[in-house]
């Protein structure tokens, strides 16, 4: 079926709440989404020049994901040395030499509905959930999460032990956006939504949310998620781990800070050649 219609078999069996259970056509559906997921064909979020942010979300697709998780049945599911028991719906991804992706030997788990694109490298153990989308050349590492419906672009670096948070509800809540070229320093969780512009810098240990304010050196700004709009990351900025003085009451007495994320620069060929490196890896 096209994806028109497909959306309009997802949104309905979707508003059938538990009706929907055993019904052969809302399984028939959710089996088509969750293929084109695999593919890359249908994303929870898609690149959208004519919004404010780049990006449009596709609630329906995210609708049919969670049917998915409604539609699913509890099974056991056999691992290497370890057994699991999981929805049905959401079998571990399988792999072969053919897909041209390397998941390295030591644990790592791709759930079914996400997309992992060619030349995409697995560093054990990491974890990529159902509905994100992963592009080529990117390097997942060691310890690292990219959650549900997260979209990952081309030639990322995703360090060890960082956090890409997953979004499902609601569903016309935007997942967190990595853009092409950007470097995730190990330790940093990005999460609610935030958009990281191409070429970004993320030193480690830089955490970004909806409630975090940005501070841009550079430019003399202070960067916020609004009521419309996520938390978003310049095009090329090299974000670092700061901290801000309490001014009043009982920090100021108590010469306390808060954390707060700062813009120190803007990416140049210097900070270009430092991340190299990670084409050896790949």
């Amino acid at each position: 079926m096209t994806h028109s219609e497909l959306q309009i078999e997802i949104e309905r069996h979707f508003s059938a709440g538990p009706a929907a259970v055993g019904d052969p056509s809302a399984m028939t559906a959710f089996l088509a989404l969750r293929t084109d997921l695999e593919s890359g064909a249908l994303r929870a979020a898609s690149p959208d020049s004519t919004s404010a942010t780049g990006w449009r979300v596709n609630a329906w697709v995210k609708q049919g994901i969670l049917l998915g998780f409604r539609l699913g049945v509890l099974e056991g599911m056999p691992g290497e040395g370890l057994s699991f028991v999981d929805k049905d719906t959401y079998p571990v991804r399988r792999f072969s030499a053919g897909d041209g992706i390397r998941i390295v030997p030591g644990g790592s788990s791709v759930r079914a509905g996400a997309y992992v694109a060619r030349g995409v490298v697995c560093m054990p153990p990491m974890y990529i959930n159902a509905g994100a989308y992963v592009d080529e050349g990117t390097m997942v590492d060691s310890h690292a999460l990219v959650g549900s419906c997260a979209q990952v672009g081309k030639r990322v670096h995703v360090s060890a032990a960082a956090q890409i948070g997953g979004v499902l509800e609601p569903v016309n809540a935007s997942p967190v956006i990595i853009e092409d070229d950007v470097l995730v320093g190990g330790n940093c969780g990005i999460y609610e939504g935030t958009i990281v512009r191409k070429g970004a810098v993320l030193a480690s240990g830089t955490i970004l949310t909806r409630g975090t304010p940005v501070f841009d050196l550079v430019n003399g700004a202070i960067l916020r998620a609004t009521t419309d709009m996520p938390l978003i990351i310049p095009q090329d900025a090299v974000v670092v781990p700061g901290s801000r003085a309490v001014s009043k009451g009982k920090g100021q007495e108590w010469g306390l800070s808060l954390y707060a994320p700062v813009i120190v620069k803007y990416r140049d060929d210097k900070t270009t050649l430092s991340t190299t490196l990670e084409d050896l890896l790949r």
